[in-house]
């Protein structure tokens, strides 16, 4: 019971970062002439710094034990420097609901192919039909996506923003899986991602100088910028690190499509965009996914019968 508390706590953890990530589109869309890899880098890289502080000493105590693994944490950082510039670029040109949709979708896939690949993990059974649920359900919320007259410049801009959605997903994955590795070694959940978000910190905010204009320009700027660093980056990945303990990696990518849904319903809501009823049908598909994911089947074949407890 205790154990499967803490399990609870850990896919709740992930819950509410996800909420919190989900917001981070509508946010970005209320501050248009703010750079894209501004607001990423900014956000991400303060981020990144507060992860840093707040977990200072355990990164002392953890450190000579993070160098241990030095190619770990190199592409966990280069993958954190890399996903918010793919992922807010993608929300930029192909919308806040599909951009953010691809981009998380697609994450546990990479996860999957990561444990399974290099981690040379087994990939349960409910874990695939969970998967393939929930790739219906994405496909069918894009689909529900209604647009008014598209222009060639502007479809060749959607593609675009969904291969940057895709390298977002294999980022994301990138530095859940690095992170869930070095949790694995020994490393406190904490440590491993202040090192990842500390190093991609380094990377990130320089580049501010080329691309931070309008950062700070109004009010509304400010504010978005500042919510972005401390709410979704800081409070959404210390919760995730916590969450990472006892989740694997690919579980909890697939948990963390919750994002998509948060982050289209904002987007119908407050920014505008339209759907579809075949849209909000794949969001239920997707919430048929993030349930089968809080629950643990066991198969006894003697009974014939699939007793179901809560994770």
């Amino acid at each position: 019971m205790s154990q499967q508390f803490h399990v609870f706590k850990s896919i709740f953890a992930i819950v509410i970062a996800s909420f919190l990530w989900g917001t981070t589109g509508v946010a970005a869309s209320y501050a248009p002439d703010i750079n894209s890899l501004a607001i990423g880098a900014f956000s991400m890289g303060i981020g990144g710094v507060l992860l840093v502080f707040s977990a200072r000493s355990k990164l002392r105590a953890d450190f000579r034990l993070m160098l241990a693994y030095p190619h770990f944490v190199l592409f966990g950082g280069a993958c954190v420097a890399i996903y918010p510039l793919a992922f807010y670029t993608s929300m930029r040109f192909s919308g806040v609901a599909i951009g953010t949709v691809i981009s998380i979708a697609s994450a546990p896939f990479f996860a999957a192919l990561y444990e399974r690949v290099i981690s040379k993990k087994n990939i349960s059974v409910q874990w695939i039909v969970s998967f393939v649920i929930g790739v219906i359900g994405i496909v069918l919320l894009v689909i529900g996506k209604t647009d008014g007259l598209v222009t060639s410049t502007h479809q060749t801009l959607q593609y675009v923003g969904i291969i940057l959605g895709l390298l977002a997903g294999l980022t994301y994955a990138g530095y859940s899986w690095a992170a869930k590795h070095l949790i694995e070694k020994g490393i406190d959940s904490q440590s491993s991602m202040a090192g990842l978000f500390g190093l991609a910190a380094l990377l990130l905010l320089p580049s501010l100088w080329f691309t931070g204009a309008n950062l700070f320009s109004t009010v509304t700027n400010t504010s978005v910028a500042l919510y972005m660093a401390f709410f979704p980056m800081f409070l959404g990945y210390l919760l995730f690190g916590f969450g990472l303990k006892l989740v694997d990696a690919s579980r909890a990518t697939l948990i963390t499509l919750i994002e998509p849904l948060v982050a289209t319903f904002l987007a119908v809501i407050i920014v505008g965009e339209d759907f579809k009823l075949i849209g909000w049908f794949g969001m239920g598909l997707i919430s048929l996914c993030l349930a089968l994911q809080t629950v643990k089947f066991k198969l006894q074949p003697q009974m014939d019968s699939v007793v179901i407890s809560k994770t």
